[in-house]
């Protein structure tokens, strides 16, 4: 196995063929795993992160300061004066391009900055309660039952038919065998949502609508 895995086009070196094909394998292998990646990194990002632009792949989250006189925290930005000098500043509001900035230890001056002259402070923050509050808002435990038991069962099913049908088409010889292999094909091949009403219509009429087992079958 090792041989196989390791064994290239070139004698005992690796070629340029090798070196494409690694390439080419290591692109499929972004490209498929790359939207996972950052779906997970993106179930931990807060409701503000998701609809910030651009997005960023960690889950960076803008920091916010109390400020005395002021209810809620005020957003953080690293602001540049008319001398240059850059300090932290938390913005108090927005109208237009403009934004009225106070300074967190000396809250009684307001300063208004260009929005092109500022930038956000971001930390790094995981938002877990994302995952926390599913257990307290919704019954989690039992939809992942429900969909544990609804693909265990169904995959048991389909490979307990599958098999006896492939070892019956396989081992025995019989008259009609190519018309029976043919008209599973075709069956296989018929769109889900052609049948959709009459599967509906057989599993209302045989009592299994709104139940696992009329899921499964």
């Amino acid at each position: 196995m090792k041989d196989f895995l390791t064994r290239t086009h070139g004698r005992g070196r690796m070629d340029w063929t090798d070196w494409l094909s690694y390439a080419y394998l290591a692109l499929g292998l972004f490209t498929m795993f790359a939207p996972v990646l950052w779906l997970v990194m993106s179930s931990f990002k807060s409701e503000a992160a998701i609809s910030q632009f651009p997005p960023t792949f960690l889950p960076y989250t803008q920091k916010s300061v109390q400020v005395a006189g002021y209810d809620k925290p005020l957003p953080l930005f690293m602001t540049r004066d008319d001398k240059g000098e850059v300090r932290p500043m938390a913005q108090v509001r927005r109208i237009g391009i403009m934004a009225t900035m106070v300074d967190p230890a000396d809250p009684e001056q307001q300063v208004r900055v260009n929005i092109n002259d500022r930038t956000p402070i971001n930390e790094l923050q995981f938002a877990l309660s994302n995952y926390t509050e599913i257990f307290g808002k919704f019954s989690f435990g039992l939809y992942l039952w429900n969909s544990v038991f609804i693909t265990v069962v169904a995959t048991l099913l389909t490979l307990l038919i599958n098999s006896m049908a492939a070892f019956a088409l396989s081992k025995y010889k019989f008259h009609g065998q190519k018309a029976v292999f043919l008209l599973i094909i075709a069956t296989l091949m018929i769109p889900p949502t052609i049948i959709l009403v009459p599967v509906f219509l057989v599993i209302n009429t045989v009592g299994l609508l709104n139940s696992l087992w009329g899921v499964i079958f």
